[in-house]
């Protein structure tokens, strides 16, 4: 990635340099062209936005919106974890990139916070579509995606839809609490055999309204995973996270958006 400047507006923005040699090597020309093209579809104020291509013989060149704020992942480490109000903030950026995303046909399916940028103004910004893919109907089959953050249909092969990405999202907001993945393993074998078990466990200090959060994500079977009910993507956060104070009255807390 490097950084450059307009001439004509004076505006800096990042080059995302592809060799070309590399990519017909790999065989990766249809998987470029796809990842330039859904990018090229998506105008969202958490998205980085695609600003357009270029090549010379050797490369070519990814046009997007220069981030100065680094990745959310050096920070998490940084801090080794968030607060609930962090985590809070954060994970419903994510929950509003998922349902612009969603409502498109467009499923993300690599959610993990070096794949999430920190703007001059606090807010993160959703980066690589790598692996994005439309999806109109029916189910994909490619597996694809980090690890600790594959849901268990992946790893199973069973097909996959717009639910991988509510799966990721309990993920991240568990290792934004937590400061580290809920599967975790030194062996990547290991970690999907935690996946496939689907037991999570919590410190006594994890809030209780993001463990309920949590649990409802991170669950295999698709017809109980928030995020993939009929109800629709943002009703799951306002349901898990409504408590009843102590004159009666409901209160939000936890994660919301």
């Amino acid at each position: 990635m490097k950084v450059a400047k307009n001439k004509k507006t004076g505006k800096y923005v990042a080059l995302k340099l592809l060799n070309k040699h590399e990519i017909m090597k790999a065989q990766q020309i249809d998987h470029v062209y796809n990842e330039n093209f859904v990018h090229s579809q998506i105008n969202h104020p958490f998205i980085v936005s695609f600003e357009g291509l270029a090549q010379d013989s050797r490369y070519l060149y990814l046009v997007l919106e220069l981030i100065n704020g680094g990745e959310l992942f050096t920070y998490l480490r940084n801090v080794e974890s968030f607060t609930t109000d962090q985590a809070r903030f954060y994970g419903s950026i994510v929950a509003s990139c998922f349902e612009y995303l969603h409502s498109k046909n467009i499923i993300f399916r690599d959610l993990k916070p070096e794949n999430l940028l920190i703007g001059n103004d606090g807010y993160l910004k959703l980066t690589d579509f790598g692996f994005a893919k439309f999806l109109t109907e029916g189910r994909t089959f490619t597996i694809c995606g980090t690890p600790e953050y594959i849901a268990p249909e992946v790893i199973l092969n069973q097909g996959h839809g717009k639910a991988v990405d509510w799966w990721t999202l309990g993920v991240l907001i568990y290792e934004m609490h937590a400061g580290i993945d809920p599967f975790n393993d030194e062996d990547p074998m290991g970690i999907y055999r935690n996946i496939l078990k689907g037991k999570v466990s919590f410190t006594s200090n994890f809030d209780k309204d993001a463990k309920s959060l949590v649990k409802h994500l991170l669950v295999a079977d698709l017809s109980k995973r928030y995020g993939n009910l009929k109800d629709g993507t943002f009703k799951f956060i306002q349901a898990s996270t409504t408590s009843k104070s102590t004159d009666g009255s409901t209160t939000s807390a936890g994660m919301t958006s």
